[in-house]
C-alpha cells in the first residue's frame, strides 16, 4: 500500500520492532528471565506489551500471575541478557527505506520505550542515530506507552505541532499511544507491510 507522507512535516519512528528487528531478541530475553525468576513465559502477551519499559512489564507479570517480583532486579536481569544476545536484530526494511528517503525534506525523530543507553547503542549501530533531529527513550519520561508522552516529546523537540506529525508502530500500545498524541499512525503489518491508522476523529 502506498501512504502519502507529504502531509506530514515530522516522521516518528517506534525502534523495537518498527525500525529494527529487535523483537526476537527481546523475547529470548524475556524467555531467559522467566525461568531465571520462575514465572510462566507467555510470548505471545509479552509480545503485545511492546513499548513498555522493562520495570514496567514486569509489574504487569505481577498482576497477571499474581506475583511480587522485584520489578528492579527483573528489568536488570532482562536488560542484561538483551545485552548479551549479539545479534540483536537487522534493520526492517519498508520503514528505514522511508526514513532514508525523507532524510532531507522530513524532520525525523524516534521515541522508543527502550532505555536510552542501549537505544542509543543500537541506533548507532544500524547508522540510523545521525540521520534523526531527535530521540526520546524510556529514560526521558514519566509516563510511557500507551500514554501520549514518548511521542508528544517528540514533536516538541522537532519543533512541530502533532498534527504535522505521523508515527511508524508495530504495536496496539504504540498504536493507542500515537492516537492519544493526536498523530496518526502508519503500523508495520508482519515486518514488511505498511498500513495507516488515522487518529480518530472526535
Amino acid at each position: 500500500m502506498t501512504i502519502d507522507l507529504s502531509v506530514y512535516e515530522g516522521l516518528i519512528f517506534d525502534m523495537d520492532g518498527t525500525l529494527i528487528d529487535t523483537m526476537p531478541a527481546h523475547m529470548k530475553a524475556w524467555r531467559s528471565t522467566a525461568e531465571h525468576f520462575n514465572f510462566q513465559y507467555d510470548e505471545q502477551w509479552i509480545h503485545s506489551l511492546g513499548g513498555m519499559p522493562s520495570f514496567k512489564i514486569t509489574s504487569q507479570v505481577n498482576m497477571k500471575y499474581g506475583l511480587d517480583l522485584d520489578p528492579t532486579l527483573v528489568s536488570q536481569f532482562k536488560m542484561k541478557a538483551f545485552s548479551e544476545i549479539e545479534d540483536k536484530g537487522s534493520i526492517i526494511d519498508c520503514t528505514y527505506s522511508l526514513l532514508m528517503e525523507h532524510q532531507t525534506d522530513k524532520k525525523l525523530a524516534v521515541g522508543t520505550g527502550s532505555q536510552r543507553v542501549s537505544a542509543t547503542q543500537l541506533l548507532k549501530k544500524n547508522n540510523i542515530l545521525d540521520k534523526i533531529s531527535a530521540l526520546v527513550t524510556a529514560t526521558d519520561v514519566e509516563m510511557h506507552k500507551p500514554h501520549p508522552e514518548t511521542f508528544l516529546k517528540a514533536c516538541e523537540q522537532l519543533g512541530l505541532e502533532p498534527s504535522q506529525c505521523v508515527v511508524f508502530e508495530d504495536t496496539e500500545l504504540g498504536k493507542k499511544a500515537a492516537h492519544a498524541a493526536n498523530m496518526d499512525c502508519i503500523m508495520v503489518i508482519n515486518g514488511s507491510e505498511l498500513e495507516l491508522f488515522p487518529k480518530p476523529i472526535c
